[in-house]
């Protein structure tokens, strides 16, 4: 019987908690119907300041991480807030301990934006991991020395999981399942919650979240620039032509702000109008790639299919809402 144990953390999302424990309590009742031993005993990890969240969850054993067990996985949920840093600083009590546990044998997982405990840990460093794809550019900055697989929407590196955003805690759930008790449990498991197993990219799921919050007047121009232009075949260098800096420092500060040079910004503002015109709009492809500031089709989808992780096509078959 595999002992699993649960992070109770300070800000911890229900949605994710519960998503793990409705997988992991429907495979115990598959193998109880069977008359097989269960395979999961669950307990619920928590510190002194935690404890009282224990109470929600009255069916799971419950303890401190002063007492002394050995897990054989432990899972990291996600976290409601988007404030990271003080959330890891809340929950740094938990570091010492995932680490004694990793030293001890245990396996561990994270779901969603829970990577970001596991990279304050230290455990991810020179490892591959993922993350929501939308915290991705935070948690390169927050931790470096981790290989982040952005577009990936499960990692497993040395007995350390990760999954990225949402609903991609159900794919590291049935990859978790796969592992321990079969191909089998991890299919019927999927049909039980309706997860399409397979899909191992999250890239699509991202949006262009432009850095505001910065008081770089020359950058801000530049990006207000950008943003007003961009369906204009024009490149970088008309856009900004009449910012009164010479292109290599704004190339520079650019960059140093936003995390990526004028002309990638072009091209993310660009896709995401694209996108936005393939989710909303009944527009010919040719249309789409005009007034998303393209003149060469060819070109549009190269850039649209490395950044998006699929072709506009298949993106608009996916999540176009006009039908």
């Amino acid at each position: 019987m595999l002992q699993i144990g649960i992070l109770l953390m300070r800000h911890y999302k229900l949605l994710s908690l519960a998503a793990i424990t409705d997988v992991l309590d429907t495979v115990n009742k598959i193998y109880h119907k069977n008359g097989q031993s269960t395979p999961f005993t669950i307990h619920m990890v928590h510190t002194a300041e935690t404890a009282h969240l224990a109470a929600a969850f009255p069916d799971y054993i419950s303890h401190g991480i002063d007492v002394a067990t050995t897990f054989n996985l432990v899972l990291v949920p996600s976290f409601t807030t988007d404030d990271l840093k003080q959330t890891i600083t809340a929950n740094r009590e938990y570091v010492p301990w995932l680490k004694q546990q990793y030293k001890n044998g245990a396996e561990i997982a994270s779901f969603c934006t829970g990577a970001f405990l596991l990279g304050a840990s230290g455990l991810l460093d020179g490892k591959i991991a993922t993350t929501h794809v939308d915290a991705c550019k935070d948690f390169s900055t927050a931790f470096p020395a981790v290989n982040l697989l952005s577009d990936k929407t499960v990692t497993h590196d040395a007995g350390i999981y990760t999954s990225g955003g949402a609903t991609s805690t159900f794919h590291l759930l049935l990859h978790l399942l796969e592992i321990h008790c079969g191909i089998e449990i991890a299919v019927r498991t999927a049909k039980i919650f309706a997860i399409d197993m397979g899909r191992d990219k999250q890239s699509y799921f991202s949006t262009f979240q432009p850095t505001r919050n910065h008081h770089d007047d020359l950058v801000a121009t530049a990006q207000q620039r950008i943003e007003a232009s961009y369906q204009e075949a024009a490149t970088i260098e008309e856009m900004i032509k009449d910012i009164p800096s010479s292109r290599r420092n704004i190339v520079r500060r650019f960059k140093q702000v936003t995390g990526v040079t004028p002309i990638e910004y072009l091209q993310l503002t660009r896709i995401e109008a694209a996108k936005k015109l393939l989710e909303q709009t009944g527009q010919q492809m040719m249309e789409v790639i005009f007034n998303s500031g393209y003149n060469d089709p060819k070109a549009f989808r190269k850039v649209f299919r490395k950044t998006v992780g699929m072709t506009p096509s298949e993106y608009r078959e996916k999540f176009n809402a006009v039908r």
